[in-house]
C-alpha cells in the first residue's frame, strides 16, 4: 500500500495528538491539542470525557486535512492512550456519568488501604502482576460505584459501561458500535488475570464491579471496529490499540527479550520485555501484559514514575520561573549544576518502586545561593534519578544488566536531561530519529493487522538513531549524587497525614 498511510491517535494525559505516518515509519504531519486539567483537591486529577473526545477528534481531522489526505487513503487507525484513566458513561446516550478520574488520582487511596489491610495484596498481585495502588482502574471504578447515586444498581443492570481511554474513544469513532479494550489496557485495570487472559470474578467481586461494565478484551493487532463516516467522510477500519507505554515499546522495536526503553511524557516509564513469560518483580515493579500479536501475548516488567515532564508543566504554571515548557533548558543550563538541590516531584505521590501515595513533593539543599535556574536544573535531574530508581530494580528483577537504553516521549528532546541520564545511570541512552515512538507502536500495530507492513522485521529497519549520550561521570561522583537523591527521597516519604 505505498499510496496509503497510517493514521494514529495519541491520546494523552494533558494533550490529544494526531500524526499521519508513512510506510517509513516517519510522520507525514501532525496535530496537537491540550486540554484542561481539573484538580479537585491534593493529589487529585480529574479530566472532562468530553474534552477528551472533542479535542481527539479535532486533531485527527487537522492532522489529515494537513496532509491533504482523505479517508480512503488511511489505511487503518492505530490508538494508544493514557492507561488506567478511567471513565463511565451511558451505554443507551453515550454520555459520561461523571469526570474521568485520572491515572494520577489518588481518590482511592483509602479503598486501597482497606484491601491491604484485608491481606489481598498477593491475591491481587498473582492474578494481575499489579500492586494495591489507587493508579489502577478497579478501585477508581469502586470509588465512583460506591460515590455516585444510584450508579451501581445501574451498573449491574448493564446501563453504564466502563473503559479506559481507549475504549471511550473507540466507542465515540464507531459510533456505539464496540465496546472494546486491548490486553494491555486490560491489564492495568487491577481486575484482569494477564495468565487466563480474561476479567478476573474473584477480583470483580472483591471490588465489587459487575462484569457487564467490562468491554471485550481483543488482541493489539486486528481489526477492532470502523470509525464511522460521520468522521472522516468514509469508514476507517480500526486496527491497532495499545496503552501508551506499551505502545512506545513497540514503536522503539523492543520486540527481544531483554530489549528495553524509557518515556520521558508526563510521567516516565521504563519497560523490559521479558518475552512470553511472565516475570513476577521482587523489587515492586508491574508485570504487565506489552501486546497481544499473532496470537501470543508478549510480556514486559515496568517501572512507573507518576510525574516525569510534568514537573516543568508545575515550573511554568505553579512557579512562573518559565514562560513555555521549551524554556526550561535554557534555564536549567545556565547554570552548571543544580548547586545541592534536589527536588522530589512526589505531588500526587510515589510510584516504583516506593509505591506511596502519601508521599509529597520536596525540595532540599536550598541556601542563599540558590536561583530558579538550580530548581529548574534539579527538576529536570529528577527525571533521570526517578528513572535510575526503576532501572535498578529492573536489573535486579531481570537479573540482566542493561548496555544502552533506548529513550523517547517530549522530554527526551532536552540533550541535557539525556546527558545527565547516562551519567547518572553509567549507561549509553540512545535516542531515535522518530521520537513520536507512542504514536508510531499505535501505528505499527494497525499497520501489521491490514497488512501495511508484513512482518516485524519490516519495522524494526525503520529505527535509526538521532543521538547516543555516553556516560562522562566517574564513579564516585555518579554515586555521590545517587545517594543524595535516595536521602532526599527518604524525607518525601508518608509526608500527608492519613
Amino acid at each position: 500500500m505505498p499510496t496509503k498511510y497510517i493514521l494514529a491517535l495519541d491520546q494523552g494525559t494533558t494533550s490529544s495528538r494526531a500524526i499521519v505516518f508513512g510506510h517509513d515509519g516517519c510522520a507525514v504531519t501532525a496535530a496537537q491539542q491540550e486540554f484542561e486539567q481539573i484538580l479537585p483537591g491534593p493529589g487529585l486529577v480529574e479530566h472532562d470525557p468530553e474534552a477528551i473526545w472533542s479535542s481527539q477528534i479535532k486533531v485527527a481531522r487537522e492532522a489529515l486535512s494537513r496532509a491533504g489526505l482523505t479517508a480512503g487513503q488511511i489505511a487503518a487507525i492505530g490508538v494508544t492512550n493514557q492507561r488506567e484513566t478511567t471513565i463511565l458513561w451511558e451505554r443507551s446516550t453515550g454520555r459520561p456519568v461523571a469526570n474521568a478520574i485520572v491515572w494520577q488520582s489518588r481518590v482511592s487511596a483509602g479503598i486501597c488501604d482497606r484491601l491491604k489491610a484485608d491481606g489481598l495484596e498477593d491475591v491481587f498481585r498473582k492474578k494481575t502482576g499489579l500492586v494495591i495502588d489507587a493508579y489502577f482502574s478497579g478501585t477508581k471504578i469502586k470509588h465512583l460505584l460506591d460515590t455516585v447515586g444510584g450508579l451501581r444498581s445501574r451498573a449491574e443492570a448493564g446501563e453504564v459501561l466502563f473503559g479506559t481511554v481507549d475504549s471511550w474513544l473507540i466507542w465515540r469513532l464507531t459510533a456505539g458500535k464496540r465496546h472494546v479494550t486491548d490486553y494491555s489496557n486490560a491489564s492495568r485495570t487491577l481486575v484482569f488475570n494477564i495468565h487466563a487472559l480474561d476479567w478476573d470474578d474473584e477480583l470483580l467481586t472483591i471490588l465489587g464491579i459487575p462484569r457487564a461494565m467490562l468491554p471485550e478484551v481483543r488482541p493489539s493487532s486486528e481489526i477492532l471496529g470502523h470509525a464511522s463516516a460521520e468522521w472522516f467522510g468514509s469508514e476507517i477500519p480500526i486496527a491497532g490499540c495499545a496503552g501508551d507505554q506499551q505502545a512506545a515499546t513497540f514503536g522503539q522495536a523492543c520486540f527481544e527479550p531483554g530489549s528495553a526503553k524509557n518515556t520521558y511524557g508526563t510521567g516516565c516509564f521504563l519497560l523490559l520485555n521479558t518475552g512470553h513469560q511472565a516475570v513476577v518483580s521482587q523489587n515492586k515493579l508491574l508485570t504487565t501484559i506489552g501486546w497481544g500479536l499473532g496470537g501470543q501475548v508478549t510480556y514486559c516488567l515496568e517501572g512507573s514514575v507518576f510525574i516525569g515532564g510534568a514537573v516543568v508543566q508545575w515550573l511554568r504554571d505553579g512557579l512562573g520561573i518559565i514562560k513555555s515548557s521549551v524554556d526550561v533548558e535554557a534555564l536549567a543550563g545556565s547554570v552548571a549544576d543544580s548547586g545541592g538541590v534536589y527536588l522530589v516531584p512526589a505531588f500526587v505521590g510515589l510510584g516504583a518502586p516506593y509505591w506511596d501515595p502519601y508521599a509529597r513533593g520536596a525540595i532540599l539543599g536550598i541556601t542563599r545561593g540558590t536561583t530558579a535556574a538550580h530548581i529548574a536544573r534539579a527538576a529536570i535531574e529528577s527525571m533521570a534519578f526517578q528513572s535510575r530508581d526503576l532501572l535498578e530494580a529492573m536489573q535486579r528483577d531481570a537479573s540482566v544488566r542493561l548496555t544502552d537504553l533506548k529513550v523517547d516521549g517530549g522530554a527526551s528532546v532536552n540533550n541535557k536531561l539525556m546527558q545527565f541520564q547516562a551519567d547518572i545511570l553509567g549507561t549509553k541512552v540512545r535516542r531515535p530519529k522518530v521520537s513520536e515512538t507512542t504514536a508510531l507502536g499505535a501505528a505499527y500495530l494497525a499497520g501489521l493487522a491490514v497488512g501495511y507492513w508484513q512482518i516485524r522485521a519490516e519495522i524494526a529497519r525503520n529505527w535509526a538513531l538521532d543521538r547516543e549520550f555516553v556516560p562522562t561521570l566517574d564513579d564516585a561522583e555518579r554515586s555521590g549524587r545517587y545517594v543524595l537523591w535516595q536521602q532526599a527521597v527518604e524525607r518525601s516519604l508518608n509526608w500527608e497525614i492519613h
